[in-house]
């Protein structure tokens, strides 16, 4: 069946890539999409396309009166919450790509989607690499307890750290052992300069830096003694790499019951998983007997 998309942001920075990306779809259409900057005006006109007959709403409430199926969020922290909370109440599905929600708000998202029925997908990124970024860096996480997390953006970004840096660090902290560094209440000087605990229990460092010249970046720093090792992912000036992601968890959200964060969530990793300690072994001793008896 053809899925119905509501676009909230669609004039935004990732908006303008995903409204023709959806239009190319042969799976999805643009059902309705959302923008105060661009109210009344045609969606496909307003990101360089010919005209798709698809007039830009002012609101989530307006385009909630289109008969939809999933609505994606790119637009701001401090109305992303309410345009889920919208949506699931109207019995949509929802795929968050707005940063600046917290703990508690994916918890009242999760309990108000269970409650209706729906599925909710909300990724602090949702380029492939970067969802590569944090499935490496867990796996580092189990046999390295001390990283850390630095978080790169823009100096007019509103919200700190990053949804990559907030999901990353949440995650790590689920996973890894305890840290061998000094308490941050034990420190003296200027504690605030350890960076904040994000995550349950003790909770992983992150560093928000807020430069001119950087659109976003992201890298977890693992130590142990001796030796480091750094998981880093830069993005570019362009939306493209949040495009692929996207479409992903629009065709996947209509499975899920509840919130899942994380297009890793999404992924099938049993491949990567079957890369193991016994097969890398495996290879090498077929390729040490191969090259023995080669000519």
């Amino acid at each position: 069946m053809m899925i119905r998309v509501v676009m909230a942001g669609a004039t935004g920075w990732v908006g303008k890539a995903l409204v023709p990306a959806i239009g190319a779809q042969g799976d999805m259409a643009l059902a309705a999409a959302v923008s105060r900057s661009g109210a009344g005006q045609d969606s496909g006109l307003l990101v360089g396309l010919p005209a798709n007959g698809i007039i830009v709403a002012a609101s989530l409430a307006e385009a909630m009166e289109v008969p939809s199926d999933v609505l994606v969020d790119y637009t701001k922290p401090h109305v992303v919450k309410d345009h889920a909370l919208l949506a699931i109440e109207n019995g949509r599905h929802v795929v968050i790509g707005t940063s600046g929600l917290g703990a508690a708000d994916f918890g009242e998202i999760d309990a108000a989607a269970r409650a209706n029925h729906v599925g909710v997908v909300a990724a602090g990124n949702f380029s492939i690499t970067a969802t590569l970024m944090k499935r490496f860096a867990l796996m580092a996480a189990k046999y390295v307890p001390d990283v850390e997390v630095i978080d790169y953006a823009s100096a007019r970004k509103p919200d700190a750290p990053s949804g990559t840096a907030r999901e990353l660090a949440e995650a790590l902290a689920d996973v890894r052992k305890a840290s061998t560094a000094r308490p941050v209440s034990e420190v003296s000087g200027v504690p605030g300069t350890r960076g904040a605990a994000v995550g349950m229990g003790e909770g992983v460092q992150v560093h928000a830096l807020r430069l001119p010249s950087y659109i976003l970046s992201c890298e977890a720093l693992f130590g142990l003694p001796d030796e480091r090792l750094t998981i880093r992912h830069d993005a570019g000036s362009s939306a493209a790499p949040y495009v692929a992601g996207t479409l992903l968890a629009i065709r996947r959200v209509q499975e899920i019951t509840g919130l899942v964060r994380g297009l890793d969530a999404l992924m099938d990793w049993s491949e990567l998983a079957g890369i193991g300690w016994e097969a890398l072994a495996q290879r090498r001793n077929f390729r040490s007997a191969t090259s023995e008896i080669s000519p």
